[in-house]
């Protein structure tokens, strides 16, 4: 099933309660179409919250969640594929991701699980989150249905270009999580020092050179309207080739989320 995903969507880890219900309808009020959540988050119902609030067409969004390392036993995908649904208060969810090869994961009876979801009509697309090249040249093997999207983290300080030249090569959206680097970009002199040349700021520089790149997307998460407006803003920064050098040759790595 091909997914039409934004430049920029929201990621809502963290978001929880009615200030993350708020958080969500904001994000939809300002334009927003791709949400992101998980079921480990434990704020599904949160996010369904928000989308109840809404106006916003159902056939706008894409709404992604992720089934957690405890539940991808085949004999546990649907069970907990429809809870999240009940908490997102859908009946169909846009995308639905592995969220670690790691756990109860079994390449052959995990994906044939989700391949029954999206027959069934339950799930939309399927996607793996936080695979490596040998992974998700398994799971595209092991699937009937075409593979939506992978998501990964990928920030400045934590680059994947081999995982996104496979995404561009398979046909299918790598989904950029964390991209702010937990805040940590307003410290790379590299970034820094393109923000100050396009008056902007480090963030914004941040998530323009992901989504300027073949075939990446990103969700960051935000909860004001103001870094709501800002992220989603930022995906119309035009940066230059020597921007995207300059970035692309930081010599540091700092991952967030190591398994």
């Amino acid at each position: 099933m091909d997914l039409a995903f934004p430049p920029v969507g929201l990621g809502t880890m963290g978001l929880d309660g009615d200030d993350g219900a708020r958080s969500v309808e904001t994000a939809l009020d300002v334009g927003y179409r791709h949400l992101d959540t998980a079921q480990v988050y434990e704020n599904e119902a949160t996010v369904g919250d928000g989308l109840a609030r809404s106006d916003v067409d159902r056939d706008d969004l894409l709404v992604a969640s992720k089934t957690w390392i405890d539940r991808l036993a085949p004999a546990d995908v649907r069970p907990s594929t429809e809870a999240s649904l009940d908490r997102l208060g859908l009946d169909t969810l846009d995308l639905l991701y592995v969220h670690r090869p790691k756990g109860g994961y079994d390449p052959e009876g995990t994906l044939a699980a989700f391949d029954e979801l999206v027959d069934d009509g339950l799930v939309r697309g399927v996607g793996v989150s936080n695979f490596e090249v040998d992974e998700l040249d398994e799971a595209i093997a092991r699937l009937d249905a075409p593979l939506s999207a992978h998501q990964t983290e990928y920030h400045p300080l934590f680059q994947r270009p081999a995982l996104r030249e496979h995404a561009v090569d398979h046909g299918y959206t790598l989904v950029a999580y964390s991209p702010l680097a937990g805040g940590r970009v307003r410290e790379v002199a590299e970034v820094c020092a393109v923000a100050e040349k396009h008056d902007t700021t480090p963030e914004a520089v941040s998530i323009a050179w992901l989504t300027d790149k073949d075939g990446a997307v990103t969700v960051p998460k935000a909860s004001s309207e103001r870094h709501l407006r800002a992220n989603l803003a930022a995906a119309d920064l035009t940066l230059d080739p020597e921007d995207h050098e300059r970035i692309d040759g930081i010599d540091r790595e700092e991952e967030l989320f190591p398994e």
